[in-house]
């Protein structure tokens, strides 16, 4: 039995609703920014006179549709949360992002991807349709026929600066309650990119269908391709939530098993290898603390470190005289250009592991002006979340500039969660400016959200 408090009727959605429409129209002249209790960004808020729109209470569902495979979810609900309802009636979104904290409406404006997105696409290619709240208190329902197509179209990656996502209607697909994970290793960048470029394109690995896609570089010389299937039944399900880490057992295991729910949150525990930093993989930290480990913890740790610099405090303690940049980043490149990309990463970056994870635009009839993935072609999303070692003045962001320019580069896509460094001329180069001001002019006249470059780019 799906528990209540993960349930909303309609009705009160709606009364939810009116409630923040009131309160927007109460102060027509104060910048509106949203206010929320979790936040998946890594780059700096602004501060001043605002108002802060309360939309905690937008976190339920309010419909699932098991005929036509849909589910009606508020915009600030996790899609952890959105799993155990959807789990119980035997479906699954067909993208989840991988950390809990994530919420729909969070991965819906910043973009988001996951293991089966080499079949459905980004999060935002699952969202059939859309109720945003504007800045005037205006409730618009976009979709991708109708009025406001291009509201549907313009917000995905515009990170709340046209709007704020309240509910939106997600697809859905049937699961199992097991995922049979196979793990393939390879010793050479150019067959694991072939291989999953094969296994993509197919759908299949050794003539049985998959589910979800993924890998990770380890190194130069090591790579696991990881494919998983929906299976009924399983002869155990690995535990990766207290004691054991994910990541690890892809080196030492050729197949596992785990439940559904487990497979979907396998990366949150260790934030995928991240947990590294905040010495959560010491025997001794997972058996005292093991019970808190997960993404929810490690965002409140990151908060704790940026307000006390303990990370710069432990390398003055111990003798360590460089300074490091925070390299936060994943960025889409054309599976072509992933060997060249690659080869850079080790030659200026240094920072192992990487995920991959591939990629393609699921409708290449519908178009996404702030997040456009060439149709029919496959993309591999790298993620890495490190720092790097030197002398240079960390603000400077020499490595994330190095970065920025090699993606441009190779015709990729960065993600706009994490600080950027692109000049303002350099931004809008990237994104279609002509675009953008005619969706701010029609949805946010009074400017009262911030506009996209100011709000993404760190400096400029």
């Amino acid at each position: 039995m799906i528990m209540k408090s993960r349930l909303d009727s309609p009705s009160t959605y709606l009364a939810k609703v009116a409630r923040l429409s009131a309160a927007l129209r109460e102060n027509p002249a104060l910048p509106v920014r949203l206010g929320k209790k979790t936040s998946n960004l890594f780059r700096p808020r602004q501060t001043g006179a605002v108002q802060r729109l309360d939309v905690t209470g937008l976190n339920k569902v309010v419909r699932i549709d098991a005929q036509n495979l849909v589910a009606e979810v508020e915009g600030i609900m996790t899609y952890q949360e959105l799993t155990k309802v959807t789990l119980e009636h035997g479906f699954v979104p067909t993208v989840v992002p991988e950390l809990a904290t994530i919420t729909i409406g969070g991965a819906l404006a910043g973009g988001g991807i996951e293991s089966s997105s080499f079949r459905y696409g980004l999060v935002h290619e699952t969202i059939k349709s859309m109720d945003v709240l504007t800045a005037s208190g205006d409730v618009i329902t976009a979709a991708p026929d109708g009025d406001h197509a291009d509201l549907y179209a313009g917000l995905p990656n515009t990170f709340g600066t046209l709007g704020y996502v309240v509910k939106v209607t997600v697809g859905l697909v049937k699961s199992r309650p097991y995922v049979h994970l196979r793990h393939k290793k390879y010793d050479a960048a150019a067959d694991y990119f072939a291989a999953l470029a094969q296994v993509a394109d197919s759908g299949e690995q050794d003539g049985q269908p998959i589910d979800y896609l993924d890998g990770v570089v380890f190194g130069a010389d090591q790579f696991v391709l990881t494919t998983g299937r929906f299976v009924e039944t399983a002869p155990y399900a690995s535990n990766y939530t207290r004691h054991r880490i994910y990541y690890q057992s892809l080196l030492t295991q050729e197949e596992d098993y785990l439940t559904t729910y487990d497979y979907l949150w396998r990366w949150d525990t260790d934030w995928f290898w991240c947990s590294k930093r905040m010495y959560a993989q010491h025997p001794a930290v997972r058996l005292l603390f093991g019970r808190w480990l997960g993404s929810k913890t490690y965002w409140k740790l990151a908060g704790l470190d940026g307000k006390y610099h303990i990370q710069d405090r432990i390398s003055r303690l111990t003798g360590r005289t460089q300074r490091e940049e925070m390299v936060i980043q994943d960025v889409q490149i054309p599976i072509e250009h992933a060997l060249t990309f690659l080869e850079f990463m080790e030659r200026h970056i240094g920072i192992t592991p990487i995920w991959t994870c591939p990629a393609r635009a699921y409708n290449p009839k519908q178009h996404f002006p702030f997040y456009e993935l060439e149709p029919g072609k496959l993309y591999i999303n790298f993620g890495f979340w490190d720092g790097v070692s030197s002398d240079r003045d960390p603000a400077e962001g020499y490595y994330n500039r190095l970065l920025e320019a090699q993606v441009d580069q190779l015709q990729g896509k960065k993600g706009l969660y994490s600080e950027s460094f692109y000049s303002r001329e350099q931004f809008w180069q990237i994104y279609p400016k002509p675009t953008y001001d005619k969706l701010k002019k029609r949805y946010d006249p009074a400017g009262r959200l911030r506009d996209i470059y100011d709000k993404t780019v760190k400096r400029g």
